[in-house]
């Protein structure tokens, strides 16, 4: 991940404003119930962070069916386990996986996946967890890159 990334990412975290109610139809209608609980459970900063991800995906790749895009939405729900909080999310960015929570951060593709083992679609989990190597992932992770 390069430096800019890091630095736009932190600005863009800085409010912890909820997502408009516009977006909240948007993300209703296309993650299924008990993704839309997983992914309300995100902090404001992450849920936001994952409209505009979402957004820039659709622009990406355009044809990508509901799991992909539902993808967009959760690659970062796994940073939840952690419980970290801006500051601490930084630091664990600076210093590395050095305690279990910092780990935790870290590790977020692969706990992200499992969270949602038993409630999205293989697609979707394949593309959260990391797992996916091809050119949708690639799209995924270029919109992320913000």
């Amino acid at each position: 991940m390069n430096a800019m990334h890091l630095v736009k990412r932190a600005v863009s975290s800085l409010l912890q404003t909820p997502p408009t109610e516009q977006d909240l139809v948007i993300v209703m209608g296309i993650l299924n119930d008990a993704e839309y609980s997983v992914w309300l459970k995100m902090q404001f900063r992450d849920q936001r962070h994952s409209i505009i991800v979402l957004r820039r995906f659709d622009e990406l790749a355009p044809e990508s069916p509901r799991g992909e895009r539902a993808a967009a939405l959760l690659h970062d729900v796994g940073k939840n386990v952690s419980g970290l909080g801006f500051v601490s999310r930084v630091v664990a960015t600076v210093v590395g996986p050095r305690s279990r929570r910092f780990a935790e951060y870290h590790n977020h593709e692969t706990l992200g996946g499992e969270l949602l083992r038993s409630i999205s679609e293989r697609r979707t989990i394949e593309l959260v967890s990391g797992t996916a190597v091809d050119n949708v992932s690639l799209l995924l992770k270029a919109a992320d890159d913000i």
